[in-house]
C-alpha cells in the first residue's frame, strides 16, 4: 500500500487537522505494516501558486519550453506522480475563512491537469485518478450544518472531478468554542476514524 499524506495547516504541532490526519495514517500503517508513506507538508514547504508564468509554461509545448518553464512544470509533475502512485490519500484540510488554505488550493491546482489527471469527453469531464481511497481530515472552529458547510462540497467536487470518488470526511468541529466543545469535537472525529478503519 502506498499512502500519500497531504497536510496544509499553518499551526504545525498544534493543528487539529494534522492530529486527525496523523491518526488516520497511523491506523493505516498498523493494519498494513509494509505500507509506504509519503508526506508533504504544504505549510512548511508550500507549492508555488498558479500564476501567469506557470500557466504560460503549462501551455507551451514541451519542445518549446525554456529551462525555467521546464523547471516550473516539473514541480507540478512531481506532485502528480505522487498522487498517481498512491493507493490511499490522506488530506488534512483545516477550514480557513470558510474554505481551504491557499496552500491546499495550490496543490489541487498543480495536480489538476487536462489529459493527465482528467480529460474532457463527449459526455463531459472524466477524472483519471481512479481507484484511490481518500480520507479528508477537516478541523473547524465552529459547527456547520451539512447544508451550510461551504468547505466540504468544494473539496468533494475537486476530488470527484479528478476521479477520486471513494471519500471519507472526518470532522473535528467546535475547536474555537471552548475546551469542552473542542474535546467533544475531537472525540467525535476519533470515533469516525475508528469506525472507518475498523
Amino acid at each position: 500500500m502506498n499512502i500519500l499524506q497531504i497536510t496544509s495547516s499553518l499551526r504545525g504541532e498544534q493543528s487539529e487537522s494534522n492530529r486527525v490526519a496523523n491518526s488516520i495514517v497511523a491506523k493505516l500503517v498498523a493494519a498494513n505494516p509494509n505500507a509506504n508513506v509519503v508526506t508533504r507538508d504544504l505549510a512548511r514547504q508550500p507549492h508555488p501558486q498558479l500564476d501567469e508564468a506557470a500557466l504560460g509554461a503549462l501551455f507551451t509545448p514541451v519542445e518549446s519550453r525554456t529551462a525555467e518553464q521546464s523547471a516550473r512544470v516539473a514541480l507540478d509533475d512531481a506532485l502528480i506522480a505522487q498522487v498517481q502512485a498512491a493507493d490511499v490519500v490522506v488530506i488534512g484540510a483545516p477550514m480557513y475563512n470558510f474554505g481551504i488554505p491557499v496552500q491546499l488550493k495550490s496543490w489541487f491546482d498543480a495536480i489538476a491537469r487536462a489529459g493527465v489527471t482528467f480529460r474532457y469527453t463527449e459526455n463531459g469531464p472524466e477524472g483519471l485518478l481512479k481507484g484511490k481511497k481518500v480520507f479528508v481530515a477537516t478541523a473547524r472552529g465552529g459547527i456547520y450544518p451539512t447544508d451550510a458547510d461551504p468547505q466540504v462540497p468544494f473539496v468533494r467536487m475537486l476530488l470527484n472531478f479528478l476521479g477520486m470518488s471513494d471519500q471519507t470526511f472526518v470532522y473535528s468541529a467546535a475547536q474555537s468554542m471552548g475546551p469542552e466543545a473542542a474535546a467533544k469535537g475531537q472525540a467525535e472525529a476519533d470515533a469516525t476514524v475508528a469506525a472507518a478503519l475498523a
